[in-house]
């Protein structure tokens, strides 16, 4: 599985060849994708994936055909859009253990160090004036917080509903919440530190019933509203989850 974006290879596709350019659009090849599929992200990036070697000019006419569908999402996501957040942060909301950590800048030289100094603390000390080195260090950070928040709150859920899962891996995703393997290893988005609780225990039921049906088949959402009946509430409200997590989390 890569990721190619369009650059150089633009002459091609003439009609988005600019949104390339800027980073509005990039192309996923995939071997597990029987067709091609796009989504439009919070920010209005048009991300595709395509089965392996489709043809340059086979995207171009898939944008071109969905060119309508892609600016209507795209004015949603303009609506939907929260306010642009100062970076560094003053505090993070950790909607999921119900945990505002607030940002403390020692300042200093050298490298970047993140200490929590109290539980609801977090020092930043050395050299901040890099934006792009304190945004990694603070991503780290997060990804290792959400381990510690989601590894409990998943082992629960797992003896509560009787269901078992191999092993827990912890990604930075722009697209997914979580995902079932089928050696059972789920894996799930720190990015639900910023979800409410109720919110983050559905995806974990949804996950976990996975381990028995490998699809989302009528017999996986049975199994998902025998654990969690007001998982179709639930669902919509982690469909809008994006606008709760801060830009910066999933720059790179």
């Amino acid at each position: 599985m890569g990721t190619a974006a369009f650059g150089p290879a633009g002459a091609q596709l003439p009609l988005w060849s600019g949104e390339a350019a800027t980073g509005n659009l990039s192309v996923r090849e995939s071997r597990r994708a029987r067709r091609l599929s796009m989504r439009v992200s919070t920010s209005g990036r048009v991300e595709v994936t395509a089965p392996l070697r489709t043809a340059p000019r086979t995207i171009e006419r898939f944008l071109s055909q969905h060119r309508e569908w892609i600016e209507r999402q795209r004015e949603k996501a303009r609506r939907l859009a929260l306010p642009a957040q100062p970076f560094p942060p003053q505090q993070l909301e950790l909607s999921a253990c119900e945990q505002t950590v607030r940002i403390h800048l020692a300042g200093g030289k050298g490298r970047i160090r993140l200490t929590p100094a109290a539980t609801d603390v977090l020092t930043i000390a050395g050299d901040v004036s890099r934006p792009g080195a304190l945004r990694e260090a603070l991503q780290a950070w997060l990804m290792h917080r959400a381990r510690e928040v989601l590894a409990p709150m998943l082992a629960s859920v797992a003896a509560e509903t009787g269901l078992h899962y191999a092993r827990l891996s912890i990604r930075r995703q722009r697209t997914r919440w979580g995902s079932c393997s089928s050696r059972g290893t789920i894996s799930l988005n720190c990015c639900l530190l910023f979800q409410r609780p109720q919110v983050v225990r559905y995806l974990l039921i949804h996950e976990l019933a996975h381990t028995l049906h490998m699809n989302h088949s009528p017999r996986f959402w049975q199994a998902v509203a025998q654990l969690c009946p007001d998982y179709r509430r639930l669902d919509r409200d982690l469909l809008q989850g994006w606008r709760r997590v801060p830009a910066w989390v999933l720059e790179r």
